[in-house]
């Protein structure tokens, strides 16, 4: 099995920042939100994503897969990122609300779904939002 190219392993480094951002500014607000300010659950998690999907966007689309050059436009690398966020959207609440529904903390069900999301993120973001060639 060939190792991971230099290249592949300092963008996969960057990616993970980028979802570090992500999720600790998002893991912060949720905290202040739903601890502080007492909002449900799922409202403090709304706000939580909107701040770190924004974040991360910027994070991974002009840092981590920056030197792809692919050859699509800045709305259809939105659009992408758009529609892989909203189905990643459905599957991360499903997750944090079953696991809460068996009493486990929000807090506790971030991290569970952030292990699922850091894979499952980065081979759609690599192959299909940033992709290295234009595969429209």
């Amino acid at each position: 099995m060939p190792s991971p190219s230099k290249k592949s392993v300092v963008q996969f480094s960057k990616y993970l920042a980028g979802g570090s951002i992500y999720f600790w500014s998002g893991y912060a607000i949720f905290a202040l939100c739903y601890s502080v300010l007492d909002w449900w659950w799922l409202w403090a998690k709304v706000a939580a994503d909107v701040v770190g999907w924004t974040l991360n966007y910027l994070a991974q689309r002009y840092w981590a897969f920056a030197d792809t050059h692919p050859r699509l436009s800045e709305m259809q690398h939105v659009g992408r990122y758009i529609t892989i966020e909203t189905i990643g959207f459905i599957l991360d609440y499903l997750i944090i609300g079953g696991l809460n529904a068996l009493g486990i903390t929000p807090y506790i069900g971030f991290f569970i779904s952030a292990g699922f999301f850091t894979v499952w993120s980065y081979l759609w973001y690599k192959y299909w939002v940033f992709p290295q060639k234009d595969v429209a």
